[in-house]
């Protein structure tokens, strides 16, 4: 699985785009694969759980995402 994409209970969603994970047990599209990628550097925008935007703050020491339904990721 592609870095930034997690798999949940709730939900299989991008961290990135949002968009729904469609790999299943196979390896990510190569969309999803370019947001692994760009998620190694910048903090996710979007709930990997249920696909819902986030509110992020980065500062200087990392980043801080807040989904309303699913509480706070950080780096």
């Amino acid at each position: 699985m592609a870095p930034g994409v997690t798999r949940s209970a709730a939900g299989n969603f991008c961290g990135h785009c949002g968009e729904a994970y469609d790999g299943g047990d196979v390896p990510p599209s190569y969309v999803h694969h370019r947001c692994g990628e760009r998620l190694t550097m910048e903090p996710p925008r979007y709930c990997a759980a249920c696909g819902r935007r986030m509110k992020v703050q980065v500062t200087p020491l990392g980043w801080t995402a807040e989904c309303s339904r699913h509480g706070v990721r950080t780096s």
